[in-house]
C-alpha cells in the first residue's frame, strides 16, 4: 500500500477528539485515528451510494410499470378516508 503524507487542519473540538482517543489508549497515533475516521467515512458513502442505486432501480421499475398511473387526489381522499386527516 502506498502511503503519502499529508498535513490537515481540525478545528479544536475535533483535535481533541483525536487526542483523547489516543491518550485514552484506543489507537496508538493522531494518524490511526484519522485512517480509522476515513474508512467509516468510505464505508458510509458505499452505503449510501447503494441505497442510491437502490432507489433510481425502484424509480425506474415504476416508471416502467405498464399500469395506470393512481390520481393523488384520489389517493390522498382514501388515505384520510381510511386513516383520518392530518
Amino acid at each position: 500500500m502506498e502511503v503519502e503524507k499529508l498535513s490537515i487542519t481540525l478545528p479544536g473540538e475535533l483535535a481533541r477528539l483525536v487526542r483523547d482517543k489516543v491518550a485514552e489508549g484506543n489507537y496508538a497515533s493522531n494518524s490511526e485515528v484519522i485512517r480509522e475516521a476515513l474508512r467509516l467515512f468510505k464505508d458510509r458513502e458505499a452505503i449510501k451510494q447503494q441505497k442510491m442505486e437502490w432507489l433510481r432501480a425502484e424509480l425506474q421499475k415504476s416508471i416502467d410499470d405498464p399500469r395506470p398511473s393512481a390520481d393523488a387526489s384520489d389517493t390522498f381522499a382514501k388515505l384520510e378516508a381510511r386513516f383520518g386527516k392530518i
